[in-house]
């Protein structure tokens, strides 16, 4: 008997929800019949193009209600589609769509046109280009638009890869790691017991669609549910509490940084934000919101990643325990092994390793990094962790070192590559120094080479110009040669000498 995927839940949908409304967004609203009608539409377009099972597609744009219809259009043919981080350079983005090697491209010109155009010109790649926030010939509402509502009939495995999210590079480059139908499924429903999400809940997008949060916590458990998913192209705090106001937005992305600024604002205009729940950040929403009853809500934090479709293990699935990151869900195994692949006992450190139907399909294009990570039978997570006496899991931190800036991961060799190519630098190394807003803002701690000199800001604009902004370095030392522990960058002293702390590994990770 074949399972259910997303093409078929949006089909369950428009019967069971005939009048309820499945999507807001700029263009306006749509009910469940009017949004199935739209993925039809999107799927015979892909089709039309040549875009069938295993082909791709690229998503180019900030966040949109179009991007929910071209994911469950590509949910129907069997395709798979990226959305891509919109706040990458020019050339980070051509690394994408050459290493993606899309179908078709669904791109946006505000605000980031200029970098799209850039990289457009700069890859080899051949693909069909559509503009989502145009008109006419040439966009994608007009290409839609041209195609017939009819239901396509094409036979999709729950086991085919649908969203694909580029991971932060951890050693030379990004990763496309590929979670299947049964994989956001299973991750929507696990989820949905902790977040109470049900045909009730309203969902403000606010949050990047290239990090799997934003779709966990709660774009997927609402969408299973025949909720409502509002989308904003990028968050403004007016914006987003006149949204929340008038919708009764139920839950909503959005970090610290961008609730303080909410709160501020508010003092003024005054919204009504009654109807929404705090989830993890009650502690920074303070009195501004009512109590949050959901597990999510009481018992915040877990461990996970984008490759085990997000929090695999919650603090909410069970009673609040030793370990930082609770217990697993009912749908994966966790186990800690030592180097040799061997359970560790309780207690003691190791690598965090799953199985289960959390876990991606792999990366894409990647055999020999699939096989290394998903050897006997498990996924390795390179992340360290412990098993607590009463059964909890303690994540300890990353075995490769990542800094953690407000809702970004950033890896030190990545952006430690991009300096030492400046042309005065002999060599760098990144630490996170802790910041009270953003958790940690990143440091570079640069040796010059014989004879060259640059000041800090042509540092951070050599940066700026050649990888995402959010990666750069805020602050530069400038030391005579970097402290070395074994011939390796010794992190440990660096940490030590210029104040470095606060990586990933505490509460509510």
């Amino acid at each position: 008997m074949a399972a259910i995927t997303f093409g078929d839940i949006s089909r369950e949908h428009r019967r069971s929800y005939p009048d309820r409304i499945a999507v807001i967004d700029g263009k306006g609203r749509q009910t469940w019949p009017e949004f199935d009608d739209r993925t039809n539409q999107v799927a015979n377009l892909l089709t039309r193009l040549g875009i069938g099972p295993g082909d791709r597609v690229l998503w180019l744009a900030q966040s949109s209600g179009s991007f929910l219809e071209l994911l469950v259009g590509c949910a129907k043919v069997g395709a798979m589609v990226c959305p891509a981080n919109w706040r990458q350079s020019a050339d980070e983005l051509c690394f994408v769509i050459e290493d993606f090697t899309p179908g078709l491209v669904v791109w946006q010109d505000e605000e980031i046109g200029a970098v799209v155009a850039r990289a457009k010109a700069a890859t080899a790649h051949d693909a069909s280009w559509l503009q989502v926030d145009g008109e006419g010939e040439g966009s994608f509402e007009h290409a839609v638009l041209a195609e017939s509502t009819t239901d396509v009939d094409v036979d999709v495995s729950c086991d085919a890869p649908l969203l694909v999210i580029y991971t932060a590079a951890i050693i030379d480059r990004p990763n496309g790691s590929l979670l299947t139908h049964r994989n956001l499924v299973s991750m929507g429903m696990a989820t949905a017991r902790a977040t109470q999400a049900d045909h009730s809940s309203v969902f403000l997008n606010s949050g990047p669609l290239f990090h799997i949060g934003n779709f966990q916590f709660e774009a997927v458990p609402v969408f299973l549910h025949g909720g409502a998913n509002i989308f904003v192209r990028r968050v403004d705090a007016a914006e987003v509490l006149q949204i929340i106001a008038d919708e009764r937005a139920t839950s909503a992305f959005l970090m610290p940084p961008t609730i303080l600024e909410l709160k501020e604002l508010n003092r003024e205009v005054q919204r009504d934000l009654s109807s929404l729940r705090p989830g993890p950040f009650a502690p920074v929403w303070g009195d501004a919101l009512p109590a949050d009853p959901t597990l999510w809500g009481t018992q915040p934090g877990g461990f996970g990643q984008t490759e085990v479709s997000g929090l695999a293990v919650l603090n909410a699935y069970g009673e609040r325990g030793l370990g930082n990151s609770g217990r697993p869900s009912p749908l994966v195994q966790v186990r800690v092994v030592d180097p040799d692949g061997r359970e560790c006992e309780v207690g003691q450190s190791g690598e965090i390793v799953l199985r289960g139907e959390l876990v991606h399909a792999g990366y894409w294009n990647r055999p020999e990094l699939n096989a290394k990570r998903m050897r006997n039978g498990w996924w390795h997570t390179t992340d360290l962790g412990r098993r607590e006496s009463d059964g909890t899991l303690h994540f300890i931190g990353t075995m490769t070192r990542m800094i953690k800036s407000a809702a970004e991961n950033i890896y030190p060799p990545e952006v430690e590559s991009c300096i030492e190519s400046h042309p005065a630098v002999k060599e760098a190394a990144l630490i996170g120094v802790p910041d009270p807003t953003f958790r940690q803002s990143v440091k570079a701690v640069v040796a010059l080479a014989p004879g060259a000199s640059a000041t800090e800001q042509d540092i951070i604009e050599h940066c700026r110009s050649r990888i995402a902004s959010y990666k750069k370095p805020r602050t530069v030392e400038f030391v005579d040669a970097l402290p070395r522990k074994d011939g390796a960058k010794d992190y440990e002293a660096l940490d030590r000498t210029y104040g470095g702390g606060g990586y990933p590994g505490g509460e509510n990770v």
